[in-house]
C-alpha cells in the first residue's frame, strides 16, 4: 500500500493575499471615482435647476414691477458692493435684495449653491456662490446677470452663456473651459 502525502497548509500564501488586496484596492478606487464624478453631476444638476428657479421669480418680478431688483444694498464686498451673493448677502433666507425688496414673494428662500464656501469665490470656478448683478450699463433694472460655477468644467452650457446689457455691453465671465456660466436677462428680451 502507497502511502499519500497529506499536506496541512489550510492558509493562503502571502502573494495570493497580496494579489487579493490589491485587487479590492482597486475596485474601491475606481467605485470612489465613478461616485465622485455622479456626486459632481448630481451638485450641477441642481446648480443649473437653482439658477432657473432664480430666473423664474426674477421674471415673475419684473412683470409685477416692470423692473428687476436693482443689485445693491446687499452688505456684498465680493465682487463689488453693487452685486449681490449668495454667501455675504443673505438677510432673511433672500440673498437677491435691494433695501427691503426681495423675491420672497416669488420664492419661499433664494437657493444657494449646494456646496456653499464660507466666503465668496471670484470667479466661482468650482461652484461655491451664485452672483446676481442688475445695475447700470443702459438699464438699471431693465436686465440682469447670474454668474455661477460648475464643478464639470466641460459642461457643453459654457458654450451658449452670456448676457447682453442694455448699452450692449456683452457679459461672459467663462473661459468655455473653467466652468463658469453667466445667464440673465437681455435688455432686449423685454
Amino acid at each position: 500500500m502507497s502511502k499519500m502525502k497529506v499536506s496541512k497548509n489550510l492558509g493562503f500564501t502571502l502573494i495570493e493575499l497580496l494579489v487579493v488586496i490589491s485587487i479590492i484596492g482597486f475596485l474601491a478606487t475606481a467605485t470612489m471615482v465613478i461616485f465622485n464624478n455622479v456626486r459632481i453631476k448630481a451638485r450641477d444638476v441642481k446648480r443649473i435647476a437653482d439658477i432657473k428657479q432664480i430666473q423664474k421669480a426674477l421674471d415673475l418680478y419684473y412683470d409685477e414691477n416692470n423692473a428687476y431688483p436693482i443689485s445693491g444694498d446687499c452688505n456684498a464686498t465680493s465682487p463689488g458692493a453693487s452685486w449681490c451673493n449668495s454667501i455675504q448677502s443673505m438677510s432673511g433666507g433672500h440673498w437677491l435684495r435691494t433695501r427691503a425688496v426681495n423675491l420672497g414673494k416669488f420664492l419661499v428662500q433664494d437657493p444657494v449653491d449646494p456646496k456653499p464656501v464660507s466666503s465668496p469665490n471670484w470667479l466661482p470656478i468650482g461652484g461655491g456662490t451664485y452672483f446676481y448683478f442688475a445695475n447700470g450699463y443702459g438699464g438699471a433694472g431693465q436686465w440682469y446677470m447670474i454668474i455661477y460655477g460648475l464643478e464639470d468644467k466641460a459642461h457643453p452650457m459654457q458654450n451658449l452663456d452670456g448676457v447682453k446689457a442694455c448699452d450692449g455691453t456683452v457679459f461672459h465671465y467663462g473661459s468655455g473651459s473653467n466652468g463658469i456660466i453667466t445667464v440673465g436677462g437681455d435688455c432686449a428680451t423685454k
